[in-house]
């Protein structure tokens, strides 16, 4: 007699084994055929201090940047300390960070200097860009109340870069051996040769779904994925600048402001999908506007009150 063929025995095992896994007497729970429910995000406060009223932002570009580049950049960081215009704006979207304690943080855009002969070389440890960032912290505008900014082109290699971070921040002394002023410094990289993919901000078609803009919102894949960064970094230094402040899960791998929300851009955002976005002649983008037209990417930030994702669109 012929053996029965693969399909078959395969189709009569799932029928026995669905037999054992569920009894006959038994209707399935509800639970059962519902998404697994969101966990609140709660960021909590360490009572340490937040940087709040005017805060300064100095930027240090290190290697070279196109003035389309700079010009971005510039447009995000004024926009954070313009009034809200239309939205989904920059400005808007910052303004969640007034929810935290001690109140809002109005951005000043300060000191920029520029190192565009590569001092230290083009494949930098991360004691680098505190050296780096420490030529900031003697400026009038620096102090406990600044975020110093190092921005490396595409062209430079920082340790950790796209393996596990585009971005990141910390805080350091004026003076060797934890002696002197406090300072709070940020790095974001030029990603775009070195890990493009990451830079897209994301878009929706209305009939194909998640896509990714080809060349950014802005037409520079580089510059819009450094305003992802920068968006998460500063709202990550702003509320936790110094390692007490708002945060969730151990000290040495925190959730903040922003990481908790990434990859979510607009309402309704689920992982693998960006979230709401508003229409354009060309497509439907998940950005907010700057105070100058330009578009930017930035993921929601925790809502202390609600806990859970505010976006901006």
């Amino acid at each position: 007699m012929a053996s029965p063929s693969a399909p078959y025995v395969l189709v009569a095992l799932l029928v026995v084994l669905s037999g054992l896994a569920v009894p006959s007497s038994a209707a399935p729970s509800p639970r059962m055929l519902s998404l697994v429910k969101t966990q609140p995000l709660v960021l909590k406060y360490h009572k340490g201090q937040l940087l709040k009223g005017n805060v300064t932002v100095n930027l240090l570009w290190y290697g070279r940047f196109s003035r389309a580049q700079l010009s971005v950049v510039a447009d995000f960081f004024r926009s954070l300390g313009s009034p809200a215009g239309r939205s989904p704006s920059v400005a808007s979207w910052w303004s969640t960070t007034a929810a935290y304690a001690g109140g809002p943080a109005n951005i000043v855009f300060g000191r920029q200097l520029v190192d565009s002969k590569y001092s230290l070389g083009k494949s930098l440890k991360n004691q680098d860009i505190v050296s780096l960032a420490s030529k900031l912290a003697g400026a009038k505008s620096s102090g406990e109340h600044a975020v110093n900014f190092v921005l490396t082109s595409s062209d430079v290699g920082v340790e950790g870069f796209c393996m596990s971070r585009c971005g990141s921040h910390g805080w350091s002394t004026t003076a060797p051996g934890g002696k002197g002023a406090k300072f709070a410094y940020a790095w974001v990289g030029n990603p775009v040769k070195q890990c493009p993919a990451s830079a897209r901000g994301p878009s929706t078609s209305r009939s194909t779904g998640l896509r990714y803009l080809p060349g950014g919102p802005n037409g520079d894949v580089g510059a819009d994925g450094m305003i992802i960064s920068l968006a998460t970094v500063l709202a990550g230094t702003v509320t936790n600048p110094f390692d007490k402040g708002y945060f969730q899960g151990p000290d040495d791998a925190p959730l903040e402001a922003v990481s908790a929300c990434t990859g979510i851009f607009g309402k309704g955002a689920f992982p693998g999908y960006p979230g709401s976005s508003w229409w354009t002649r060309r497509r439907e983008r998940a950005t907010t506007r700057s105070a100058w037209g330009t578009e930017v990417s930035a993921a929601g930030d925790v809502g202390p009150k609600t806990s859970t994702c505010k976006t901006a669109v």
